[in-house]
């Protein structure tokens, strides 16, 4: 027996040895226009090898491969793959539907198709910023479901009658409710409520925590104008967060909100469309990055009366977003703050225009240089922020660059002269990779 474990022991460390020796998969692409995410213009003519998942030689000059999987780039325009900032990949039509009409397995096979449409339109990753994600998010992370890669906020963290209370007229304190039961959020009030339910989510996998900080629209009980968490309620979800080397991100429209959370130390601004421009001032002097939802407020604001799951309240309250949106965006772009790309899009009528939130900021004034950098560099500066609990190690994201990560689009078309390209993403994706592992490839 103990020569046999001694036999056994030296058989491993050989096929240890000869599995280290194995090279890695490879992928080659010749003669492509590069656009690495960052600059003004493409690098032409150039050859890009993929070694495992990451880039390993950007090369005008003839890059020799054996074996490796060979694409002719033919002058088409290879670009990172587009990352969205603010995505519910389990959100279908809402948060009532996991509440009254699918259970959770239902719900689940609905994002398996959600996370395949989304690499479809060339989104590679996604930063999730509330539902019941988190163990999603580990099988995508671990390769048993494909999809984007997922920065998690797990379940939404909202005060009682806050922006994520989806309960009924006939709640009683203390009630246990569907969010929590699901793993969609958690309506806690209070420093102990909240710290524990902060932890919850970074303990099972949470790159970063989102909380509810002010009136919403798309909510039954917190008027457009209210404030959420004090301020030291607020504190309590900071200090958890940057327990663990990350940060949070809030829902908030207002100065009164949006200032608030700054003074509690939260890092991102989702929306901020009805704020002043001596906010967005404060913003860019203490370096809080804005997440923009184009498409949901001038658009789909713009023309209420079409969401037909809109109360006549709700209604109300999208139009007053729309009205202060175009402004905000411009100030935004006047004082040049860190902007992000973030879709809030789902449902079957926004499910597949994920491209069209960042064309939609081409309205505003923005160039197309500027909201590609939006969906691409500039997200991954904040997808940086979570430090310690960010999944994704080993390599830059939202470039094109040697020992980045290998998400990227070839492309027909230009799209720093013209954003349309992005859009028909069927017809002008030929080869969509993620992670140095080809998902679509039509050449």
């Amino acid at each position: 027996m103990k020569r046999l474990c001694t036999f056994c022991a030296v058989v491993l460390l050989a096929v240890s040895a000869f599995a280290q020796d194995e090279p890695l998969p490879q992928i080659l692409i010749t003669n492509a226009d590069v656009w690495d995410g960052t600059s003004d213009s493409l690098r032409s003519g150039m050859n890009v090898l993929i070694e495992g998942n990451l880039v390993t030689q950007i090369a005008a000059s003839r890059i020799l491969a054996t074996g490796a999987t060979v694409i002719d780039g033919s002058s088409r325009v290879l670009m990172p793959g587009l990352i969205d900032m603010h995505s519910h990949l389990c959100l279908q039509e809402g948060m009532m539907e996991g509440r009254d009409t699918y259970d959770q397995m239902a719900m689940g096979a609905m994002t398996a198709h959600f996370l395949a449409s989304y690499l479809d339109q060339g989104f590679t990753t996604a930063r999730d910023l509330g539902c019941n994600i988190l163990s999603i998010a580990k099988a995508v992370n671990q390769g048993r479901i494909p999809g984007p890669r997922i920065f998690p906020a797990g379940g939404f963290i909202s005060q009682t009658g806050g922006h994520a209370d989806v309960g009924v007229q006939t709640d009683e304190i203390g009630r246990t409710n569907y969010l929590q039961e699901h793993g969609f959020g958690y309506i806690v009030d209070g420093r102990d409520e909240i710290m524990k339910a902060v932890r919850h989510n970074l303990r099972m996998g949470a790159t970063h925590i989102k909380v509810m900080a002010g009136g919403g629209v798309a909510s039954e009980w917190d008027p457009l104008h209210m404030t959420q968490y004090t301020l030291d309620e607020m504190k309590a979800a900071v200090e958890v967060a940057e327990d663990y080397g990350t940060y949070v991100t809030v829902h908030a429209y207002h100065d009164r909100s949006v200032n608030r959370a700054i003074d509690a130390g939260v890092r991102v601004i989702e929306h901020n469309f009805l704020v002043s421009e001596e906010t967005i001032i404060r913003m860019k002097q203490e370096g809080i990055a804005l997440s923009l939802q184009a498409v949901m407020s001038i658009e789909a604001f713009g023309n209420p009366e079409a969401i037909t799951f809109f109360t006549a309240d709700q209604k109300r309250k999208a139009t007053q977003v729309n009205k202060g949106a175009r402004q905000m965006m411009e100030w935004a772009k006047k004082h040049d703050l860190l902007i992000v790309s973030g879709g809030d899009m789902f449902g079957a009528a926004y499910a597949n225009r994920q491209a069209d939130n960042i064309i939609m900021v081409g309205e505003v004034g923005f160039t197309p240089l500027e909201a590609l950098k939006q969906a691409t560099s500039n997200a991954a500066v904040v997808l940086g922020w979570s430090g310690g609990m960010n999944p994704y190690q080993e390599g830059s994201l939202g470039v094109i660059e040697e020992g980045a990560y290998a998400d990227m689009l070839l492309v027909d078309g230009n799209p720093l002269e013209d954003l349309e390209v992005i859009r028909d993403y069927e017809n002008n994706f030929k080869v969509i990779i993620k992670d140095g592992k080809i998902w679509k490839n039509e050449l």
